[in-house]
């Protein structure tokens, strides 16, 4: 049984010096002083994992040299000592053997999206999580932000009618020309062989397909995909437009595109009923406009009046104080430290939603089928898992 005096222990693989999302993860995971950051391997490199550990003052013999070494090792202490969780931070081609090594060892995980390399290896996730019956986390970020969970309140609550349209877009304009080859965030992300069969749509397409369905409450059943690689000599895609059928008889477009030059992080989601609509951007994310057939426009302010109990629970700032990505991000690892304390002290884990193994199933199966869909003459592929 854990002490619940005590702060949840993370080990981390991956996000050493240099590497953004592992910063991410650690701002993140220790925002709610809930959770510290006591081992690591952050590098396949051990002498630059060594070092990495040193900037981040981790003790000497708590700094590995590979993720098979850290695991071994961790559990070998004691569990008064030994690390409660593993966060995986590394590019897509090295999620599934950390992931699956540290589930096999009795290690529950938090992993970067998407989940794995393809669907083949989330499936054999998937079934060991289901045999071990350890936590897992997607850090789907944005499903972290309140007006999200506000968003999916309102649509769970019928309030927008039956859903009949769903708009979701992630326009990027980062990659519109070829990247130096030091630049590390671009060089995995456009080589096939560690992001898999899909480039733009596996990056940031998961990340739509997620939240489209996450406030809709919807299931794609077939799609229709088109997939572009506008810079020359590129070898995966490097933006895409799907169209979506849901399981409700709705439809919805999702475009991802990573050489829309000049956007940011634009992520946005539109999801229409009966009765209305609303409408969710990441760039302005406590805010979230609701459209009524007839009635006056409505605006829902992070830790404002008339939110769900599930929306101002993940609130932390007093109204018109901006929340953002870390804050959402944060969100997810507090969810999941809840639902881990109450697992290690013999409680129900229940109650905590965030994204899970099923969830990166899901996010691959996609990457298959748009691909297929983009590739065939046929076009409109059904959707199989």
């Amino acid at each position: 049984m854990i002490d619940n005096n005590r702060k949840l222990r993370m080990g981390m693989i991956g996000g050493g010096q240099g590497a953004f999302i592992g910063e991410v993860h650690r701002i993140a995971a220790q925002l709610d002083n809930q959770i510290e950051l006591v081992c690591g391997a952050f590098s396949s490199d051990a002498t630059k994992s060594k070092e990495s550990g040193r900037t981040l003052f981790l003790p000497e013999n708590r700094v590995y040299g590979s993720y098979q070494e850290m695991i071994e090792r961790e559990r070998a202490l004691p569990e008064s000592e030994r690390m409660d969780f593993v966060s995986i931070v590394t590019p897509n081609h090295a999620h599934f053997g950390p992931a699956m090594l540290a589930l096999e060892n009795g290690f529950h995980v938090v992993l970067d999206k998407p989940m794995t390399f393809d669907l083949e290896e989330a499936k054999r996730l998937q079934a060991k999580v289901e045999e071990t019956g350890l936590l897992f986390l997607l850090t789907h970020t944005y499903v972290g932000y309140p007006m999200v969970r506000q968003a999916r309140q309102l649509v769970r609550d019928g309030a927008l009618g039956k859903i009949r349209k769903v708009y979701v877009e992630y326009p990027q304009g980062w990659l519109s020309r070829e990247q130096d080859a030091s630049n590390k965030q671009a060089s995995w992300r456009t080589d096939p062989s560690k992001s898999g069969k899909a480039g733009c749509m596996g990056d940031i397409g998961t990340h739509a397909l997620h939240l489209a369905e996450f406030v809709s409450g919807l299931r794609t059943t077939q799609l229709c995909a088109s997939l572009y690689t506008y810079v020359e000599g590129r070898r995966l895609d490097d933006d895409g437009n799907v169209l979506l059928q849901f399981d409700n008889g709705g439809s919805g477009v999702l475009i991802a595109s990573q050489v829309a030059a000049g956007e940011e992080n634009a992520l946005k989601v539109r999801v229409y009923g009966e009765n209305g609509g609303l409408e969710w951007h990441q760039q302005e994310p406590n805010s979230l406009i609701v459209r009524w057939l007839d009635q006056p426009t409505q605006v829902y302010r992070a830790n404002g009046t008339g939110l769900s109990a599930e929306a101002a629970s993940l609130c932390r700032t007093p109204a018109g104080h901006p929340e953002g990505y870390l804050e959402a991000f944060a969100n997810l690892y507090k969810l999941f430290a809840g639902a881990l304390r109450a697992k290690l002290s013999g409680e129900a884990a229940s109650g905590y939603d965030f994204p899970s193994v099923d969830d990166g199933v899901r996010g691959m199966a996609f990457l298959d089928n748009v691909v297929r869909s983009s590739e065939s003459t046929e076009k409109w592929t059904p959707f199989t898992v």
